[in-house]
């Protein structure tokens, strides 16, 4: 018996240490796979994993050559290949023991695209820009192609791109629907204009900061952020389990603060409930507009309506539009439906058997997270509709009640594969591409860091140099998108974290190589994600083209550029001012201060190149502001159509001057 275990071990260790010796197969990681493409004129990587020490031959077709890489002791290889001017398609064929043949690869232009949810915000989908179906089906373009990054955290970096499909994708109606917009206007833009072919990758997160994209490196460097870019640099790994554990305790004491729940039971959903001390809000709208300012937590929101006698009987549609986060919805004190997810239109069926003659009861509960929260739709998106099509509006006053705050509750437990953590969104999609080359970055972001807005100036910039010192590519062109106009519009001057925040876009455009695309007339009072993206990434796009393609169009609305006191007016210079007017009637948007700092508008006449402005209440006028608000009424373009960035001449505190 002893021999006969001596043998077995023997062999189980002859067997471990053949296995150790067998050739490991050649690996590339996602972000090089056919349907890609290669930077034009470069020296661009290609890289994966073989065996130890054993030799990679790499092919290209464009040129016919044939390299030759050993991989070292990890298995890792690199090697840099030489691309001509664009063109394609072309084969690659990377060999070891097996061998993979890439197909359908174009040399052109390579755009990263990152930031938040504007960015992020598909043709379809939750998103459904201006005119998306006609879009979708025009988006036939072979020579555009799309590499869809897929949303993961990292304490640590990574080297492989999560991504959909396994690799890249060639632009077509079905691959472009759920593809960023603003990427796919912008590439399609800089095609028709150069038939240069356009590689975008596409990295980006709704709802995410710009620390969260910026390396642990550049964050030692800056004093807000250190700290915690080390604590998550020491934390190895997602504690899944614990979490969970810990949000199912947080969500319980939630729903005990619900006053509307007892005992698992709705009874602020039930049809005869006394309403007597409910308030009224009306709908659709945000909440935080209409009477709740700032507020997180739960809204119970109800109507009563009456069923029209001559609909046929049968089930009824109920349309509720968007709302945010969440909602529990009941008819007649049956729960019919309930969704979670800000973007997500809810639509759901009343039963026939719940439907009353006379007074019916409609209750949602609405769960508002963080951010604006509400049933927010447009008034067409409410309503209750029968099998032939007619329809009950459900737009107006709705009775509502609180049944609890945010702040009134324990802090909701962190999330470990939370986005908004310093480092986390670098690591995992931004690091793995650093050895891809590219020609330069497309970003819109900024919303979620608008309380911040001083300390976005010197991170955003930071951002920046950090992604340039990373990627082979250098100094690359860094083109970027300021906030566009959103929220209530206000009556008078005064104060506004969204105007500091552009204003800090705006001073990042003296960092070497970038370019900024003003969006402040095409936003949306009452939608954080404008539809009109196509003109968004139309404006990158003339940027890129006069500063990258040679083009000689005009890419930037007037930029503020002098100030010069006269009496009781001040007379402002600009760059970018040809042909420089108001869009209709009289220029709107400026306003005026003396050394008090109180702001009075300012009646301004345009003169070539320059603004006289001027205002009766302001006889010893130093400062003017131009679009200084979070949803300014403004109207000043060039003649190339452009509008002019909201500026300020004063360096006065704004209200984000101490927020971390």
């Amino acid at each position: 018996m002893r021999s006969c275990r001596l043998r077995t071990l023997a062999l189980f260790a002859l067997g471990i240490f053949f296995l150790n010796r067998l050739p490991a197969e050649v690996t590339l990681p996602a972000v090089i796979s056919s349907n890609m493409v290669l930077q034009q004129k470069a020296t661009p990587a290609l890289w994966g994993t073989a065996g130890e020490g054993k030799t990679v031959t790499v092919q290209t077709s464009w040129n016919k050559r044939t390299y030759h890489v050993k991989a070292d002791a990890s298995g890792n290889w690199k090697i840099h290949v030489v691309t001509p001017s664009f063109g394609g398609p072309y084969t690659i064929r990377i060999a070891e023991e097996n061998t993979i043949t890439l197909e359908q690869v174009l040399i052109g232009d390579v755009w990263l695209c990152s930031g938040q949810s504007n960015m992020e915000m598909p043709l379809a989908g939750w998103g459904k820009i201006l005119n998306y179906e006609q879009e979708i089906a025009n988006a036939n373009y072979p020579n555009i192609r799309l590499l869809q990054a897929i949303h993961v955290t990292s304490n640590q970096p990574v080297n492989d791109l999560e991504v959909r499909n396994s690799g890249w994708d060639i632009c077509t109606p079905k691959t472009v629907a759920d593809f960023s917009a603003v990427a796919y206007a912008f590439a399609r833009e800089i095609y028709e204009k150069t038939k240069i072919p356009i590689g975008l990758i596409h990295s980006s997160w709704g709802g995410t900061i710009a620390e969260a994209w910026t390396s642990y490196e550049t964050l030692q460097r800056l004093p807000d952020f250190a700290a915690a870019a080390q604590k998550i640099k020491e934390t190895p790994g997602v504690d899944r389990k614990a979490f969970e554990q810990l949000i199912s305790e947080w969500n319980q004491k939630r729903q005990a603060a619900d006053k509307g729940i007892v005992n698992g039971k709705a009874i602020w959903a039930a049809a005869d409930l006394n309403t007597a001390d409910w308030k009224t809000m009306p709908v659709p709208g945000h909440i935080e507009d209409n009477g709740l300012p700032g507020f997180d937590g739960a809204v119970w929101f109800k109507r009563s309506l009456s069923i029209p006698e001559h609909w046929k009987e049968g089930d009824l549609t109920l349309s509720l539009g968007p709302i945010d986060d969440e909602d529990i919805t009941w008819f007649n004190g049956e729960q019919i439906g309930a969704t979670s997810g800000w973007d997500q239109e809810r639509v759901y069926t009343i039963p026939a058997r719940l439907i009353k003659k006379g007074n019916n009861d409609l209750t949602v509960r609405v769960t508002d997270n963080s951010g604006s929260g509400g049933i927010y739709g447009t008034p067409a998106q409410l309503f209750i509709r029968n099998r032939e099509g007619q329809k009950i509006e459900l737009r107006g006053n709705w009775l509502y009640k609180v049944p609890y705050a945010l702040k009134d509750l324990p802090p909701v437990p962190v999330n470990p594969s939370n986005p908004n953590r310093p480092t986390v969104l670098y690591n995992a999609m931004i690091n793995p591409l650093i050895s891809y080359t590219i020609k330069g970055a497309i970003w819109y972001q900024g919303e979620s860091n608008a309380g911040r807005a001083y300390q976005y100036r010197e991170l955003f910039p930071a951002m920046i140099r950090d992604w340039r010192s990373k990627f082979s590519s250098g100094n690359f062109p860094f083109y970027f998108v300021q906030l566009a106009n959103f929220m209530k519009r206000a009556d008078q001057p005064g104060p506004s974290a969204w105007a500091e925040l552009r204003e800090a876009q705006l001073m990042t455009t003296q960092l070497s190589n970038t370019g900024m695309a003003t969006i402040i007339d095409i936003g949306d009072a009452g939608d954080i994600h404008p539809k009109n993206k196509q003109e968004v990434g139309r404006r990158l796009a003339l940027i890129a083209l006069n500063k990258d393609y040679k083009k000689k169009n005009e890419y930037s609305g007037p930029r503020y550029r002098t100030q010069k006191i006269n009496g009781d007016r001040i007379i402002l210079g600009f760059d970018h001012a040809e042909g420089m007017k108001a869009l209709e009637g009289k220029l709107t948007g400026f306003a005026i201060a003396g050394a008090d700092q109180r702001f009075y508008w300012a009646d301004a006449e345009i003169s070539g190149s320059t603004i006289t402005v001027k205002a009766p209440e302001v006889k010893q006028p130093v400062a003017v502001r131009y679009g200084w608000a979070d949803n300014p009424e403004v109207n000043l373009v060039n003649g190339a159509g452009l509008p002019a960035s909201p500026f300020r001449t004063d360096q006065w505190d704004g209200v984000t001057k101490a927020a971390k």
